[in-house]
């Protein structure tokens, strides 16, 4: 079946997510292709999933978590490509990792992400923060600082929507890229090597909250959290008391943030946050399959034991049902051309990142 593009066909879609197909998974073996090495973030997430898709998918099916890492998710994600069928039982886990090579347009990518159907996503977020020392206390304070450096992994990766977030507002930031990992980054903010950072929300609630706490670093704002018009403006539930940048930028201009520097952050930071972990199908899998997944995500959020374990382990975020995710994540992986040479020149002319 093709993708629905008829208003008759997306009434029937709207149905078939309110009243799964009788069909079921039972019996089958379904593979969660993580494009990573195994005991990184997005393998631990996947592999804490497992047993809640094998109770909650119809027919109890066995789900089996498979590495293939190499290119930075790259070769993992075209093995995909090639090798996915439209009947549900093969999906690509991955993270902005994947989704930014196919929105800067790198060569190496072979898969078409935005053809592709969702099965379930695990959102996250983001907190910024700097060290007590600096001497900022407020996002005005950090808008007009000198003297600040950041700890990355690369332009171009995870980073991205944080790096977005300096040039929206025009805050001069020093960048020390190459970092192997959010682990090491924070290491250093506590050794005093950088005085700028983030860490996903999951990170920051446990190993950086105390320190903020004790006056040792000052939390400045979240990444945002998806509003119901698919635009990162909404305070992440996660850090309630911290604005989202959208709030930080407004409070502080008096006026939302617009123009091609709001569309670039808004699209990367809905893939790396709201989108941060996404479970994606062939993209001819049939409305009823995906239908299946969105009624397991559904009883997943429910269960009271993926509430308590999913607060310790991944932040307490609900999982994202298909039904709320194929639009917004279209339009995240496919920006306007505007955004993209923006995303590109800057990443050449400032970080040196060439494609």
């Amino acid at each position: 079946m093709k993708l629905a593009a008829s208003t008759a066909m997306a009434a029937l879609t709207a149905a078939l997510f309110a009243n799964p197909a009788q069909a079921d998974f039972a019996g089958e073996r379904i593979e969660v292709i993580v494009p990573f090495a195994p005991g990184g973030a997005t393998d631990v997430a996947a592999r804490f999933l497992e047993k809640y898709l094998e109770r909650h998918l119809a027919g109890n099916p066995d789900v089996e978590v498979v590495n293939r890492e190499g290119g930075g998710s790259i070769l993992g994600a075209n093995w995909f490509e090639a090798n996915a069928e439209p009947d549900g039982l093969r999906l690509l886990f991955t993270t902005s990792s994947t989704a930014n090579p196919y929105v800067l347009g790198q060569p190496e990518v072979e898969y078409d992400l935005a053809s592709y159907r969702v099965a379930y996503g695990l959102p996250f977020g983001s907190v910024t923060y700097v060290s007590s020392g600096t001497g900022i206390e407020t996002t005005e304070d950090f808008a007009n600082a000198e003297g600040l450096i950041y700890g990355g992994i690369g332009a171009a990766a995870s980073d991205l929507p944080t790096l977005l977030s300096f040039e929206l507002f025009d805050v001069d930031v020093n960048s020390a890229l190459g970092f192997t990992g959010r682990g090491p980054i924070r290491l250093s903010f506590e050794r005093g090597e950088t005085n700028v950072d983030f860490q996903f929300t999951p990170v920051y609630m446990t190993q950086v909250a105390d320190s903020v706490a004790a006056g040792n670093a000052v939390a400045l704002m979240s990444g945002g959290y998806m509003d119901a018009d698919g635009n990162m403006t909404a305070r992440d539930p996660a850090v309630p008391d911290l604005p989202s940048v959208y709030e930080a930028y407004s409070e502080l201009h008096g006026e939302p943030p617009s123009g091609v520097e709001w569309d670039a952050y808004n699209a990367m930071a809905a893939l790396t946050l709201a989108f941060g972990l996404t479970a994606y199908l062939h993209p001819e899998t049939p409305e009823e399959i995906v239908a299946l997944y969105a009624d397991a995500v559904e009883k997943i959020n429910a269960d009271p034991e993926f509430q308590k374990e999913a607060e310790e382990v991944v932040g307490g975020y609900d999982m994202t049902s298909p039904a709320n995710a194929e639009g917004p994540l279209r339009a995240a992986l496919q920006p306007s051309e505007e955004v993209r040479e923006y995303l590109i020149k800057l990443l050449a002319d400032k970080y040196d990142v060439q494609f």
